[in-house]
């Protein structure tokens, strides 16, 4: 259902491009209009998980438009999720080039940076977008910058990247549940059920929080606290990574 879903998109973009044709003359489409198109079947291929399919679509696009900083940064995207970090490095180094100017391109190649054990390079990104005023969602940037850190193992930064995320933006979800894992890792249980319930106060609920609650009020004594969460899990988010680990017995 989901390739046929695919080939319709496929068709739908071939026929507005063959469209686009006849009204300008018959003219051949451009080709950044068939390099758009070909970018973004790449990028529906790459959500059904039809790799191959979507690496063949994003290297046409190439051909047709490398000068594209989307279309780069696309291929960097399907290239990792391939595990050919060679030439997504390669993909990703050329639209952060090509695409100074933007920095969702530059967020993107950040992320990148860090993945890839190249923390300091990625957090001084980051901490660049933040600042940039074309940049829409600042508070994005600090978080990003703020895992990147908390991955090296350096928490003091990483919190400070954390609250000035809240600062800007007092119930962004994924400053919040960064902060309470780390009150939980360092042994605070008491603040990691804090900010657990400062989280379910201003935000839907998600698996991770859940757990979060749930580890905390096991480790504060509160078995029916817990359970509390437990249930939540397995009903609310039956198809999670925490709900199959506590049917497998590791929620702790």
């Amino acid at each position: 259902m989901k390739v046929t879903t695919v080939k319709a998109v496929a068709l739908l973009l071939c026929c507005c491009v063959a469209a686009c044709s006849h009204d300008s003359g018959f003219k051949k489409a451009s080709p950044q209009v068939t390099a758009a198109t070909n970018m973004q079947l790449a990028i529906e291929y790459m959500k059904l998980g039809n790799l191959v399919s979507s690496r063949d679509h994003i290297e046409q696009a190439i051909s047709e438009d490398p000068g594209n900083p989307d279309v780069q940064t696309t291929a960097g995207l399907v290239y990792e999720r391939l595990n050919d970090m060679r030439k997504a490095e390669k993909a990703y180094s050329t639209g952060y080039r090509l695409g100074r100017n933007n920095p969702n391109i530059q967020n993107t190649y950040a992320g990148f940076l860090c993945r890839t054990g190249k923390a300091v390079e990625g957090e001084k990104l980051f901490a660049a977008i933040a600042t940039n005023p074309l940049y829409q969602t600042p508070e994005v940037a600090l978080v990003n910058a703020g895992v990147c850190v908390r991955g090296t193992g350096d928490v003091v930064d990483a919190e400070r990247y954390f609250n000035r995320a809240l600062a800007i933006h007092p119930n962004l979800p994924e400053a919040l549940l960064q902060l309470g894992n780390i009150a939980f890792d360092r042994g605070d249980a008491a603040q990691a059920r804090e900010i657990v319930l400062r989280y379910l106060g201003v935000n839907p609920p998600s698996s991770e929080v859940l757990w979060l609650g749930l580890r905390a009020e096991r480790k504060l004594g509160d078995s029916t606290a817990a359970a509390g969460y437990a249930r939540r899990i397995q009903t609310e988010f039956p198809t999670s990574e925490q709900a199959q680990m506590m049917r497998s017995g590791v929620d702790r």
